[in-house]
Formats: structure tokens, C-alpha cells, sequence
């Protein structure tokens, strides 16, 4: 492998393949985990053969967080030393708390939290001792307001913001960044299997996949703690901190009801 590699997550679709893309073209080996064996390998062959790169596939299911350890220990026992890892693998459920699946709801915290928590803290250990590495954590505008309809969701993209943060504070002046990418409503496949296609959250207009991967991965770069893509999504983000907590929830609630 060449002297650069990335570790993605959820890489076989959406933001993820986009990122992909993105570090191809930066020349970064690409290590690409997800359960979609095949269309990882088949994602391989296209970003090998366009852009002279080396990928290495690894099919694994991060609903078990435990095999983050598995990972970094298969890769480590190969001398495959990661510089960046991007954490995007994630999903969301849409409907009421006191209806929604229990199991469902418990395996979105593992991927979503505790997956991305464990990875972290396999792989930061070697960047910091090697004084050189960058993480990005797939958060989304979700993460800065209370979500009903998608409580669990939006609570673990919460944790993921400040998760980041936090991290990207302690890590100063070591050589390591963080990262937190926070998109709106993206087309992506994630509203298909959150169930929230018919949303007015989604009916009101959505990204390019690969508008917020590029923009994720330029910020990244250039070392910024927190990205949001698009003035719309800045602002919603932001206009959270300057109206009462109640007007914000009720607002998320009515963008998230479906349309009839």
C-alpha cells in the first residue's frame, strides 16, 4: 500500500462510498469496511482501476461494536498503520419511541455510538504516538436539537457532536484532528431505510451525496472541527441556540410528520 490510508466505514453506499471517491482521488489507500461484501469489492475494482490506488475490503458488522478491536487487530497484524479514519457507518429509525422496535433501537446506538466509540479508541493510541492523524465522525444537523419521531437517532448524533469535540479539544498540538461532518437531509438511502422518505424533512429539498463528502473531506483537511454543508443547514443548526428549547423540538416535529 502507498505511504497514505483511510479506514471507512459504511463505505459499500451513500456519504461513505462518496468519501471514498474523495480520498481515491486524494491518492489515500483505501481500507473499506462495511457488511456489503460484494459491492465493496465491486467499489474496489472501479477505485483501483480510475485512480492507481490499493484497496483492501473488509466485511464486518459493527451492530457487534466489539469487532472494532477485531479490525484494528487484523489490520495491525498486517502493519497496516491507518492515517485517517472516517466513522460513517450509521442508521436511523423513524416513528414514535413508545413504538418503535426495541432491538432495532439498541443495534443504532451500537453502530451509531458505541462502534464508532470503540474504533476511536483502537486507532487513536498509534496516530498520536506516530504525532500524525485525522479522524472524521459522521454526525449530522440532527445532533444540535431534540429529534421526535426520531429520538434515539437524533440523540445519538448528539453524542457524536460532542464526542468530536471534546476529542478534538484533548488532541491539541498532538498531530491528530477530529473531525464532526454534520449534514442535513442528504439522498443518500438513509431516509429509505429510516422510513422517512414521505417526511416534510425530506420532501423540502435534499444534498448531493457527493456535494457533502466533498465538502466533508475538504474541512477535514483543513483541520476544522465541525462542517456543516449548506448555508440552510448552518443556519437551522445554529438558530437552535437563540429560541426557547420547546419552539425548536415542536419545529423538528412538524418537519419530521409526513405528508398526507
Amino acid at each position: 500500500m502507498n505511504k497514505h490510508r483511510v479506514l471507512i466505514t459504511g463505505a459499500s453506499s451513500g456519504i461513505g462510498l462518496e468519501l471514498a471517491k474523495q480520498f481515491a482521488r486524494g491518492r489515500y489507500d483505501l481500507v473499506l469496511a462495511a457488511r456489503s461484501e460484494e459491492k465493496l469489492k465491486a467499489l474496489a475494482v472501479e477505485l483501483e482501476g480510475q485512480f492507481g490506488i490499493n484497496c483492501l475490503v473488509k466485511s464486518v458488522d459493527l451492530s457487534n461494536w466489539q469487532n472494532a478491536a477485531s479490525l484494528y487487530q487484523e489490520l495491525h497484524a498486517h502493519d497496516i498503520f491507518i492515517d485517517v479514519l472516517v466513522n460513517n457507518a450509521g442508521y436511523g429509525l423513524y416513528g414514535e419511541f413508545s413504538e418503535t422496535n426495541l432491538e432495532d433501537e439498541m443495534s443504532m446506538i451500537d453502530i451509531n455510538i458505541k462502534a464508532l466509540t470503540a474504533l476511536s479508541k483502537v486507532f487513536l493510541p498509534e496516530m498520536k504516538s506516530k504525532n500524525k492523524g485525522k479522524i472524521l465522525n459522521v454526525a449530522s444537523t440532527a445532533a444540535f436539537q431534540p429529534g421526535p419521531l426520531m429520538a434515539v437517532y437524533y440523540a445519538t448524533k448528539a453524542y457524536v457532536l460532542s464526542f468530536s469535540e471534546a476529542l478534538e479539544n484533548e488532541l491539541k498540538g498532538s498531530g491528530v484532528t477530529v473531525t464532526a461532518l454534520c449534514p442535513g437531509p442528504t439522498k443518500t438511502g438513509f431516509e429509505s431505510r429510516a422510513n422517512l422518505g414521505d417526511s416534510k424533512l425530506f420532501k423540502s429539498g435534499v444534498m448531493d451525496a457527493e456535494k457533502v463528502a466533498k465538502l466533508g473531506y475538504e474541512g477535514l483537511m483543513d483541520g476544522k472541527s465541525v462542517v456543516i454543508p449548506g448555508m440552510k443547514n448552518k443556519m437551522l443548526a445554529q438558530s437552535s441556540r437563540f429560541v426557547p428549547r420547546k419552539w425548536v423540538t415542536a419545529t423538528v416535529r412538524s418537519v419530521q410528520e409526513k405528508t398526507r
